[in-house]
């Protein structure tokens, strides 16, 4: 049975607004096969309660399009980074120190770019090999969003102790996000002890990511943000389907839970945290 690659339904609308705080709503060359557009996507966020949208550009065509649409969309902020895959790729090439150079220029010239990321560390697609050259563009995206007062957004894929160790050697931005947190309970209490944002998207849902929704309940409410990470990770029961800003109430609703909140008590910590780090809009 071929993979159903239409967006699912919109789930009931969330009593108070919730921002999506990180998201890849640029077009998507394979994924899904009839994108939203841009105002269908905001409009359809806006419709169940996601008010606001940080778009993530993490390779040198999506960081355009992000400063851009920053701009002419009021719901949407951006984010920027090269992607530690990319960092490594664009090493072995040369392209790395043009790359981050112009990416420095968008950063430092619009004022709707909020944060640096999605950066960090990858072992998982990226071998032994392009480590080095991660490490380094980690410890360039950590160095430009502490010199642009900007939030930083964390990608940590198999590399939790490398990205920590990091964080500490190279002093982390004041607003520092895990994106897509992963860990455990034990790294959810170092990132509490740190101050350190703990960002989730549809896997807390998931039936197997009982260790995850423990990690929320460690967290301190005031360091929980919520995304989608769309058009991946797609929360139940829409596993596997494409995601999207809409969606993010499946995940809220799992997130107050374990927070021990209301939903609507919930929704308003949250998003009270985002503007923390990105600033309001």
């Amino acid at each position: 049975m071929a993979q159903d690659r239409t967006y699912p339904p919109a789930p009931a609308p969330l009593p108070a607004p919730v921002t999506d705080n990180h998201s890849h709503i640029e077009p998507q060359q394979h994924f899904p096969a009839a994108p939203l557009t841009l105002d269908q996507q905001v409009a359809a966020a806006a419709a169940v309660g996601v008010s606001r949208i940080v778009q993530c550009g993490c390779d040198l065509e999506a960081a355009r399009w992000t400063a851009k649409v920053a701009v002419k969309a009021p719901a949407v902020v951006g984010a920027i980074a090269i992607h530690p895959n990319d960092a490594a790729r664009l090493a072995k090439t040369g392209g790395y120190a043009a790359a981050l150079a112009e990416l420095a220029e968008l950063a430092a010239g619009e004022p709707r770019i909020r944060a640096i990321g999605e950066t960090g560390l990858d072992y998982f697609r990226t071998g032994p090999a392009g480590r080095p050259a991660q490490l380094a563009a980690f410890g360039d995206h950590i160095a430009l969003a502490k010199e642009l007062d900007l939030a930083l957004q964390i990608h940590d894929r198999d590399a939790h102790a490398d990205v920590i160790a990091a964080l500490d050697r190279d002093g982390a931005p004041e607003r520092t996000v895990f994106h897509c947190f992963s860990g455990d309970r034990e790294m959810a209490a170092l990132a509490a002890s740190r101050g350190w944002y703990c960002s989730f998207g549809g896997v807390v849902t998931f039936k197997s990511a009982g260790e995850l929704r423990a990690a929320v309940s460690e967290l301190p409410p005031e360091l929980v943000l919520v995304e989608t990470d769309a058009p991946y990770l797609t929360p139940e029961p829409f596993r596997g389907r494409p995601n999207a800003p809409y969606l993010i109430p499946q995940t809220m609703r799992v997130l107050a839970e374990q927070m021990g909140f209301e939903l609507e008590r919930a929704c308003r910590q949250v998003q009270e945290n985002t503007t923390r780090v990105y600033g309001d809009w």
